[in-house]
This record gives structure tokens, sequence and C-alpha cells, in this order.
């Protein structure tokens, strides 16, 4: 019997090629759009798993309460750690400090010179995170002047030498010795590109800040800290048991601990007034939620096509009903036809996402593969192949396998005024997922445009940076700055704390007239030197900039706007005096100079921070150089100059810069990339759909060709008939408008809800999205329509 089933399978695949191909096609394409989403969301969730304590390890965070307003950090004080290991420590396996990963200078045998991504961490840090050593052991980083390499950067250094016990120069400074290789992290993980692991005890030992002030500070909040629970510990509490584990150490903002578990790291981020609010977690629903719509709109295209040549099947059903059929029979072989079309898509689907694999990669920033190998896979694939093959086969199974066979067989099958009614509403089921997926798309990219047009109050074209890696430029920064400025190639160099496109340090210890005294206040504080202002192009609301004509405005500030509001200054603001408490614990007084414009320093969908602009202070140390390119000479010709410049005063470092435009742009990335898989996501979609009306149309055209015939040979002209056929089909459309438009209005609605800095829906989005649904749908349906009115009405007329 099942032979039999698929040898008719077969046959109607054979007879009726052109259905075939669009069903096999549209479910085809559904079902790679589902597996990509699939592999997708795979990756997603399956971030940072790669650690053996995956469940058990913590990022040690801070809520800190400013007013009405609570703020989450993921950085925290140095003494913290150990408070976590003496107080707490029965709670905890291992606790580590951590640096933030940087860039650094990496220098062998004194000719190779390369840039990695690297951290200061302590020894715990490698049985923590289950290190997997290719050489060495997890006590390779007991020796504070040591440090273990990935495999990469061992190959990139030391060829296929044995790298351990060679001694490595980094940022021009430290002497560490290699005590370890390990296998590269893996792509979809927290230390993705982190090629170097160094010892935390070095680090404090060559830096004094850090010992004699950061050590012990409580208020610093510059470093991180990760922790493993012990194997007994519950996360809630644990959580519950250090959350007061900040106070009593003199702070005023009601400092809180939040243990922040691996698994919420990727999906779960975001966090709202000290509440973890959510993350990528809703973009993998978002997708999810869009896979299996477009799957379903495969379907569609398959439960339509069959049904709506159901009178073509109707006299083969009523055969078999005649002589002995029954009933779960007929739904066998139609359900056996659906699965043997889904396995060939299923097959086709594969193809497709091996093609489109790298450039899917490219595009989602993924290296995803298909798991030709995994067992799990081929049996979820089975699963996908039935369920797909069911859910498109059921209704026409079913449908078909209905008829009476009396009224078959005497040819009065009529399918009644309703029969085309769920065929209709299938395709306004399919353009109103397609709709949404459209205005989605485009909402995403109207927020992404309406937050690049943000004023940034400061002027980015020209500007370069250049990271202060090693100590060689500090002493000779002045005679730096004055032969780029000779070269002809800057226009203006500057030398501050932070690039303009981040924050590196906040400070609380400030004071003013009118404070409220409960108030315990961060800034994010920017040292500069004088030409700062002038070289960025910022922009002043009052008062004026830093100048060398006055001795006194070292002991001068800049404040930006968003800190007058903060600080509640009354006017005049310019002249006040801001008091502030140094890493020496004394008080100096500061006068505010003028006030900026805010500056867009960190991502443009948030609200400007706070910040204070001050001349170098030994709290906050000066590590990036600004360059402003004279437009008067090209990039081009002026890059190599400004190289050589540098590498006279640093000949130990390569030169390495970054345009603080495309610094600023990269803000942007996870936005646009989102965008760009919606986009991606609704072209399949319309496809499908499209693919549907095409078969629908060609079957409308089919069946009416009498019809036709007759009223051509009474005189309808072609643009007559071409309506005609059309105008069922964007009616249809026209009404998945009207349903697709509150849907996505309130989805849309909802998720600019998350960005404090938004637009607001604009109505040309859903007027060019219905324009470009009913255009689309013009030309899909228009070439059969038009073949259909164009045919010879005498051929026709004389076919039985």
């Amino acid at each position: 019997m099942f032979k039999n089933y698929l040898t008719i399978a077969w046959r109607n695949l054979i007879k009726n090629k052109a259905y075939s191909a669009i069903n096999i096609l549209g479910l085809a394409a559904g079902m790679a759009v589902a597996l990509l989403i699939g592999l997708w969301i795979w990756d997603e969730v399956s971030y940072n798993k790669n650690f053996s304590n995956y469940d058990r390890i913590v990022r040690v965070m801070e809520n800190s309460t400013h007013g009405s307003r609570t703020e989450t950090w993921n950085s925290v004080p140095i003494p913290l750690s150990e408070e976590l290991r003496t107080v707490y420590g029965s709670d905890f396996k291992r606790v580590t400090m951590g640096s933030w990963v940087e860039k650094h200078i990496l220098a062998y045998g004194g000719d190779k010179q390369i840039f990695r991504n690297g951290l200061y961490v302590q020894p715990e840090f490698l049985p923590m995170f289950s290190i997997r050593f290719l050489k060495g052991s997890p006590s390779a980083l007991n020796d504070p002047y040591s440090a273990v390499v990935s495999r990469s950067l061992a190959k990139a250094l030391f060829g296929d030498m044995d790298p351990t016990g060679q001694l490595i120069k980094v940022d021009n400074k430290s002497n560490l010795k290699v005590s370890g290789v390990y296998e590269d992290f893996p792509h979809n993980c927290e230390f993705d590109n982190t090629d170097l692991l160094m010892s935390w005890a070095g680090h404090v030992a060559d830096n004094d800040w850090i010992k004699n002030f950061a050590q012990t500070n409580w208020d610093n909040n510059s470093w991180q800290i990760y922790a493993q629970l012990e194997d007994h510990a519950d996360l809630k509490g644990v959580a519950a048991k250090v959350k007061p584990g900040l106070e009593g150490h003199d702070r005023k903002d009601k400092p809180q601990v939040v243990l922040h578990p691996m698994s919420n790291w990727r999906l779960y981020s975001e966090f709202k007034d000290g509440v973890n609010t959510g993350g990528a977690i809703d973009f993998v629903k978002m997708f999810a939620i869009i896979g299996a719509f477009v799957l379903l709109l495969a379907c569609i295209n398959f439960m339509n096509l069959s049904t709506a040549r159901s009178e073509k099947r109707a006299k083969e059903v009523g055969i078999r009903k005649a002589i002995g059929s029954l009933h779960r029979q007929l739904v066998g072989q139609f359900l056996g036809e659906s699965l043997l079309i889904t396995f060939i898509s299923f097959c086709l689907a594969l193809l497709l996402v091996y093609l489109a694999l790298p450039f899917f990669n490219e595009l989602s920033d993924k290296r995803m593969s298909i798991f030709w190998t995994s067992i799990p896979f081929w049996v979820v694939a089975i699963g996908f192949i039935l369920f797909t093959g069911v859910l498109a086969g059921s209704y026409p199974a079913f449908y078909l396998s209905s008829f009476n066979s009396v009224s078959v067989l005497k040819g009065n099958l009529k399918g009644g005024r309703f029969a085309s009614l769920p065929r209709k509403v299938l395709v306004v089921l399919q353009f109103t997922v397609s709709v949404s997926l459209i205005i989605g798309t485009l909402v995403v990219f109207q927020q992404i445009n309406y937050a690049k047009d943000r004023p940034i109050g400061y002027s980015p074209e020209g500007l370069i940076t250049v990271g202060m890696n090693t100590p060689d430029l500090y002493p000779h920064y002045n005679s730096l700055r004055l032969d780029l400025l000779a070269s002809g190639a800057a226009a203006d160099v500057a030398m501050s704390s932070s690039s303009t496109t981040q924050i590196d340090a906040s400070q609380s210890s400030f004071d003013w007239t009118g404070k409220d005294p409960g108030l315990d206040p961060t800034f994010g504080v920017i040292t500069i030197t004088h030409d700062f202002g002038r070289t960025v192009g910022w922009q002043f609301a009052e008062g004026r900039d830093f100048s060398r004509d006055y001795g006194t405005d070292s002991a001068g500030m800049v404040l930006n706007e968003a800190a007058v509001k903060y600080m509640g200054l009354k006017e005049p603001v310019v002249g006040q005096v801001v008091k502030y408490k140094s890493s020496n614990r004394k008080d100096k007084n500061f006068r505010v100079l003028g006030v900026i414009r805010d500056m867009v320093m960190e991502s443009p969908f948030v609200p400007v921070k706070q910040c204070i602009y001050m001349m170098d202070t030994s709290d906050v140390g000066m590590n990036v150089i600004t360059v402003k390119i004279d437009p008067r000479m090209s990039t081009a010709r002026a890059l190599p100059v400004i190289a050589a410049v540098f590498k006279k005063y640093n000949p130990g470092s390569p030169f390495d810069y970054t345009f603080n435009s495309e610094n600023y742009a990269r803000n942007f990335d996870f936005e646009q990339r989102i965008g760009s898989l919606a986009t991606f996501f609704a072209a399949f979609a319309i496809f499908i759909s499209c693919l549907g009306l095409f078969g629908l149309s060609s079957f409308m055209a089919e069946q009416r060709t009498k019809e036709i015939g007759v009223r051509k040979v009474l005189g309808a002209s072609v643009g007559h008939l071409w309506g005609m056929l059309s105008k069922d089909f964007l009616v249809l459309v026209s009404l998945s408008f009207l349903v697709s438009l509150p849907l996505s209005w309130i989805l849309m609605h909802n998720w600019l809800q998350k960005y404090d800095y938004r637009t607001t829906i604009s109505v040309w989005i859903f007027v060019m999205t219905a324009a470009s649904a009913l255009l689309i749908t013009l030309l899909t349906v228009s070439f059969q329509s038009i073949k259909a009115a164009m045919s010879n009405p005498v051929k026709s007329l004389k076919t039985e």
C-alpha cells in the first residue's frame, strides 16, 4: 500500500510540474528561513555554554541609587573581592578580579610586534572558566609576571616554536613569561578574541595608582569581579545575603551588590532602575516568531494550491471511494504526498542554507555551520519534516478525502459560494504577516536613522584616536604635538583620559552649594589638555573653553548641560565653585569656566551622562591622543605623515589608530544587524507569498479560460480582462493591510519603548508599505492575467 501511495504521489509531482515546483520552492524557502533562524537562536542560547561551570559562575555588579534613579554597573571596586572571600567565603568556591578587555602591544625578540586583546586576571580565573590548556596548567598565573596565550597568538608570535618559558614585552613596559597556551575561545562566548591572560598581581605591583589608591578605595568602580558559587549554594539565597556587601563604606548612594548569572549575560543583559529587564532575549523571541510565520506562509501556499486544484483530484477520490478506499486511507495518501514534497523541499532547503550561510554569518556576525555529524540535529530534522509535512498537508488531505463519491462521479461537485473562503483567508493571513514584517523593518531603520541624526555636540569628521598603550609617549607629548602641527597633516592635537566615543572613568567625590546632603553624585570625569575642545569642536552654551592664557584654568572645569541639570545649579552657572576630593582625600575648589552642549560619548539611544571635564589630575590619567586631520590635506596623504611623527617618539610600537566617526558608527551595529536580518526574512516572506499568488493566479486563469474566451468574443478589452482577474487579489491584499496596520503599530510601538531616545512611527511607513504591497501583488498576478487576456479566444473555446 505504501509503495502504491509513493508511486501515485511521484506521478502527481511529475504530471503537474509547474505547481509541484511552486510548492517545493515555496516550502524549501520557508524551511530554509526556519533553519537559518533555528541556527541563529541556537547560537544565542548556547552562548558561554562552552564553560563547564556555566551554571555556577556570576558577574558581580552594583546597583547605585542617586535620587530617584538607580543605575546598574558591571564594574565594581577592588576591595569588594576580598569582602566576598572573607565575609561570604562559605558561599563562593572561587572569586577573581579582572580588568576590562583591552588591546595590548606584544613584542617578542625585538622584531615581532602585534596588537592583541588581553586582560589581567587572578589565578582563580583559569579553573573558574575551565580554560582548556594545550601547554601549561591552571596554576600558570601563580607567578606575578606570567601570562598565558591563546593558540592563535602563540602561532603568530612564536611560529612552531614552544612558547612556554619565553618572555614577551607587553605595552613596552612589562616583561612577562609565557607559562601556558590555551585553546582559543569560541566565537559565541564572553571572551571571544581574548588572546592573552596576564597575572593580576604583576599588574598591581607595576601600577602605583592601583596599589596606593584603587586597591583600597570603595568609590572607584572600574574593575570586574567574577565568582563561582559553591556546589551547594543557591543563587537566590546567596544574592540576598551579599546584597548589602557595599554598605558601611562611607557611601551615600545606597549601593547594593548584584549577582548576575552567566546564563543571563547574553540574553538578559539590560537593567532599568536596578531591575534586570531583558536584552537579546527579545530578539530571540522575535526571530523565533518570524521563523514560525515564514514557515507557516510556505505551508499556506501548499494548502491553497492543493485545495484550489481539488476538482482535478475529485474523480480520483470518487473512484477510490467507490471501489472501497476508506477515509483514513485517502487521508494517508494525501499526507504521504505532502510528506514527499516536504522531504524534497527539506533537501533543497539544506542546500539553500549551505549556500546562504557565509552571507548570513557575515550579516549576523556569527560563525554558524550545519551540524552534519550531529545525531540530535538529524532527529530534530526528521521531526521538522514530519511536522511541516503534516501541517502543510493536513487541511488538503481532510478536504480532498471528504468528497462524496456519488456526487463526484455524477459530475455534481459544486464548491458553493464559500468554497474559496478558506483560500482567501489564508491569502490574507500570508500578506498580513508579510506586510507586518515590512513595516517592522522600516521602523527599525527609522529608529536607527533617528539616532544617527541626533546632534552629538562635536565634529567627528577628520578625527583619529591613538591609544597611548605604552609609557613612551607621556614625557614627549608636547614635542609630539608641535611636530604634528608643524607637519601640516594635523590641524589640532589633544590628550585626554577618554576618546569622544566612551567615558572611561566615573567619580563621586564632588560637592557644591545647594547639593542635596543625602545625594552621593556620580559624574563621568574626562581629564583633558587645553586643546581638547578646539580639537573635537565641542559647542559652548555659555562661558568659555580652557586657555593657556590663564594659569588659573588648571583649577577650572567645564560641565555639559546634563551635569548642570543633574546638579540643579542656579543661574549663572559660570563662576560657581565645585569642591572635589581627590585620591589623597584633600579637598580642592574648582571654578566652572563654561557649559558645553551635550556630547554623545556613549550609546546614542540613551540620555547623555552628566560629565565634568577637568585638566589633568592624578586620579584619572590621560591615555588617549586625539588628532584632527588638517582638511586641506587628504586623509590618505596625512596618515603616513602622522604615523612617521608617532614613530619618531614611540619607535617601539606600531602606529595604531581608529577613526572617531567609525567608532561612533559602531554604536549602531546591533540595531543595524537586527534591521538587516529583518529585511532578509521579510524578503523571503514576500517571495513565498508571491509564489503562492502566482500559483493561484495561474490556476484561476486556467479555470476561467472559456469565460475569458467568451468575453473576448463579445468585445472585452485586454485591460478589462486584466482588471477582472487582478481585482480579487488586490482586495485581499488591501484587507491584509488593514489587519496588519494596528497589529504592527502596537508591536513596534512597544519595541520602541526600550529606547530612551526614540522616534515616533511615521505615517509614510504605512503608506509606502501599502503601495509596495499592492504593486508587488499587481506585478505577481499580472503576468498570468495578461497572458490569459491575450490568448486566442478561438483556441480557448475549442478546448474541452
